[in-house]
C-alpha cells in the first residue's frame, strides 16, 4: 500500500464493524491516523487498537450535537484537527410501507441525514480553522436511484445525503475542501448478513452487470481515492459502486 496519506487524520463515522471498518482500515494502511468512531464504543475501541499510526476510537451517536461536539473537540486535542471525515454511520431498516410511522421517520432522518449535516458542520468549521484542504466524503447508496422497496425513510434520507453533498460542495469549494459521495450497492457487510437485506444478494445479482457479491473493501478502496491528492479536482459527485446495477 502506498502511504498517500501519511500525515493526515481521519475521522470515520460507523466504524466498528462492516463499511465502516474497511475504509479505516484503508485509510490507516495508506498512512492516515484514524479516528474510530461510532456508537457501539466497545466495537471501536476494539478496532482502533489494532490499527497502526496511533488510531484511537471514539464513542458517538452522530445523531447527538453534543456527542458530535465532544467527538471533535478530542480530535482536536489529540491531532490537531481532521483533514478527512467519512460519513458512514447509518440506520439500514427493513419495514414496508405500511408500518412506517413517524417516529421511524424522524429516526432514520435523525441519524442518516442530520448526523451527516452534524459532523459537516463541525469538521468543516474545523478544517477551515486549522486551514486544511480537506476532504469530505458521504456515504449514501443506490438505493436512492433504484426506489428500493421496504425502506422509505433510508431512500429519502440517502437522497437528502446526495443533494446536500452536491451543495456542500459548491459552499466549500472556495476553501479548497472537497465534498464527495459514495453510492455503494448491496454489500456483503456483517450488518446486511444479519439482516433479510442478505436475501436480496440473487435478485441484486441479475441486475448488475458484474457477477459476484459486493464486498466492503470495495469501497473502502473508492473512499481512500476520493480522500486523496489524485482527486483534488473532483468534487460534488456522486460514485455508483455497485457492479453496474446503476448505470447513465
Amino acid at each position: 500500500m502506498s502511504k498517500k496519506h501519511s500525515g493526515k487524520t481521519a475521522i470515520v463515522t460507523g466504524a466498528a464493524q462492516g463499511i465502516g471498518e474497511a475504509i479505516a482500515r484503508r485509510l490507516a494502511d495508506d498512512g492516515a491516523r484514524v479516528v474510530v468512531s461510532d456508537i457501539n464504543g466497545a466495537g471501536a475501541e476494539k478496532v482502533a487498537k489494532s490499527l497502526p499510526n496511533d488510531a484511537f476510537a471514539v464513542t458517538c451517536d452522530v445523531s447527538n450535537p453534543d456527542q458530535v461536539a465532544a467527538l471533535h473537540a478530542e480530535v482536536d486535542k489529540k491531532a490537531k484537527g481532521v483533514d478527512i471525515l467519512v460519513n458512514n454511520a447509518a440506520i439500514v431498516p427493513f419495514i414496508a410501507w405500511d408500518d412506517v410511522d413517524l417516529a421511524h421517520w424522524r429516526k432514520l432522518i435523525d441519524v442518516n441525514l442530520t448526523g451527516v449535516f452534524l459532523m459537516c458542520r463541525a469538521a468543516s468549521d474545523q478544517m477551515r480553522k486549522h486551514g486544511r484542504q480537506g476532504r469530505i466524503i458521504n456515504i449514501a447508496s443506490n438505493t436512492f436511484f433504484a426506489g428500493t422497496p421496504n425502506m422509505a425513510a433510508y431512500v429519502a434520507a440517502k437522497g437528502g445525503v446526495i443533494g446536500f453533498t452536491r451543495a456542500l460542495a459548491t459552499e466549500l469549494g472556495k476553501h479548497g475542501i472537497n465534498v464527495n459521495a459514495i453510492s455503494p450497492g448491496l454489500m456483503e457487510s456483517d450488518g446486511v448478513k444479519a439482516s433479510p437485506h442478505n436475501n436480496a444478494f440473487d435478485f441484486v445479482g441479475m441486475l448488475q452487470a458484474l457477477p459476484g457479491k459486493g464486498q466492503p473493501v470495495e469501497i473502502a478502496g473508492v473512499a481512500s481515492f476520493l480522500a486523496s491528492e489524485d482527486a483534488r479536482w473532483i468534487t460534488g459527485q456522486t460514485i455508483n459502486v455497485d457492479a453496474g446495477m446503476v448505470r447513465w
